[in-house]
């Protein structure tokens, strides 16, 4: 009789700065790790050309994000340009049920959220190795001086508090395949970490007990 534990799914959160490069680390990690799979967000902002629902976003009303709330269906939720923006509970439960992991991309108020109601979920902060370098990247980008500056701003907030986030990586220029495979390690690392809900997967499954 096998004496395996049953597979532990993980949900994992990526944020970081505008600039940061978080999206393109995502993008890749997504489309080398098929065992990964996207948590999709809800949003009240109208879709953008191509845009599918319930592939892109989930397009909701506002009515409707409203109702979600006060029901307690989102993980985790926020405001942004005047819409609305969360992260389904069901889709993160049903992940960490069948044993996959899931991935968000979300900012820090957003993981905030995620590591209350999930204390183990993994938070990984994205940082580039410079405010100065960050600036640049966002002038590259054709972003306008004002708006380089508010995103500064929001960065510095965003970095004083990274103490929620479990590892950090630093996206240093041209070494982006670097960062990436930090990403991946660290992943790979926690699918081994000794958490209660594992130890007592372990003690069940060694015991022979339903699982």
């Amino acid at each position: 009789m096998s004496r395996r534990p049953p597979r532990r799914g993980q949900i994992i959160v990526i944020s970081g700065p505008s600039g940061s490069g978080k999206t393109t680390i995502v993008k890749k990690l997504l489309k080398r790790n098929p065992d990964l799979c996207r948590s999709i967000s809800a949003t009240t902002r109208k879709p953008r050309p191509g845009e599918r629902d319930g592939i892109d976003y989930h397009f909701l009303s506002r009515e409707e994000f409203e109702r979600g709330i006060e029901s307690g269906e989102f993980a985790e939720w926020a405001v942004y340009n005047d819409n609305y923006y969360g992260t389904p509970k069901r889709q993160l439960d049903e992940a960490l049920r069948e044993g996959r992991s899931i991935l968000l991309a979300i900012e820090v108020q957003g993981a905030a959220q995620i590591k209350k109601l999930y204390p183990d979920a993994l938070l990984i902060f994205i940082l580039p190795p410079s405010m100065e370098t960050l600036k640049e990247r966002l002038r590259r980008r054709g972003t306008s001086p004002e708006e380089i500056e508010r995103r500064a701003e929001i960065a510095l907030k965003e970095i004083s508090s990274i103490d929620i986030y479990d590892y950090a990586v630093v996206n240093e220029e041209g070494k982006l395949e670097e960062a990436v495979k930090a990403v991946e390690m660290i992943i790979s690392a926690q699918s081994f970490k000794l958490t209660p809900e594992r130890i007592k997967g372990i003690k069940r499954a060694w015991r022979g007990d339903e699982v």
